[in-house]
């Protein structure tokens, strides 16, 4: 089985420098203190950068929610917009990664240290915790072939007023138990509903079904808020395609002619079953058009 975040291991990886706290050391040496916030209740944000064409693509927008989640949850990320895109590119130039191709970047920031494990932010006694990994990093070429299978896990996503899920956010237990539904039914990845029973998101990724020639994905009520997902969404227009962001049902999903799923990492991977039902193709037309549509667009966007 292999879910849309496996990858190709890559030894150039072994010697690369880890972002800490303003020092770049080791993989090994890439430690935090149990008082991190982080660590006691995953109180941290997070966001991933993918490079194409040499840059990492669309950067503003991906600073645009990196902010946004930090000031929702009041965690003072202690730097400028401008001070993170520098630390971003030093990272790369660290690595002499500058310039090339199948990087990703991991940025994660935590609230800090705390004077004892608990959940309370006032007890927190340091500035915060700044990590930035920087991988050769290629998603699993064979995914292209096979697709992913799907489960329906019975894990809800939440409602804004539960948790907003625009936030990229460290604590991710309830979609790291869909995905354990999942592998233990024999299945990739989780598919995920919203509290109403209509097709929400993946457990990582956000997911489209396409059906009679027209794409449909979620509302985008109780989705990621994917970065990929709206520039699908954007293609899907440009190249005259019908895209209807709406409710929709697992039947309508198990009908369908194909389905995919979106994300940072892979961009667009196939989807070859969902539930035991088959796909009629593993990667349809418009699948494929999508994908090759996305990643020329994002080669030529910082």
């Amino acid at each position: 089985m292999a879910g849309s975040q496996n990858f190709v291991a890559d030894p150039r990886n072994e010697t690369a420098r880890i972002y800490l706290n303003g020092e770049f050391v080791p993989r090994e040496q890439a430690l935090v203190s149990i008082f991190d916030a982080g660590w006691i209740l995953g109180d941290g944000v997070w966001e991933g950068f993918r490079m194409h064409g040499g840059r990492l693509a669309f950067m503003d927008l991906h600073l645009d929610r990196l902010f946004m989640g930090a000031k929702a949850v009041d965690i003072d990320i202690g730097m400028t917009r401008d001070e993170v895109r520098s630390v971003l590119e030093a990272t790369l130039e660290r690595n002499g990664m500058t310039g090339q191709s199948g990087v990703h970047v991991r940025l994660m920031i935590t609230r800090g240290l705390k004077k004892s494990p608990n959940q309370d932010p006032r007890n927190t006694v340091s500035g915060p915790t700044v990590a930035i990994v920087a991988e050769y990093k290629e998603p699993d070429p064979e995914l292209l072939n096979t697709g992913l299978s799907l489960f329906t896990s019975a894990i809800r996503t939440c409602r804004a007023d539960m948790f907003d899920m625009t936030l990229n956010t460290h604590s991710r237990l309830n979609y790291i138990m869909a995905l354990n539904q999942a592998i233990k039914a024999g299945a990739d990845e989780a598919l995920m509903l919203d509290d109403r029973g209509f097709v929400a998101t993946c457990n990582a990724t956000n997911f489209f079904a396409v059906r009679n020639g027209r794409v449909l994905t979620s509302t985008g009520a109780n989705c990621f808020n994917g970065i990929t997902r709206a520039n699908i969404i954007a293609l899907c227009e440009s190249h005259g395609i019908s895209c209807e962001q709406k409710d929709f049902t697992l039947a309508q999903v198990y009908d369908a002619d194909e389905a995919f799923v979106t994300g940072t990492f892979g961009g667009l991977t196939p989807v070859r079953m969902v539930d035991g039902h088959a796909m009629p193709s593993v990667m349809g037309p418009i699948s494929s058009m999508l994908r090759e549509a996305y990643l020329e667009y994002a080669a030529t966007c910082v």
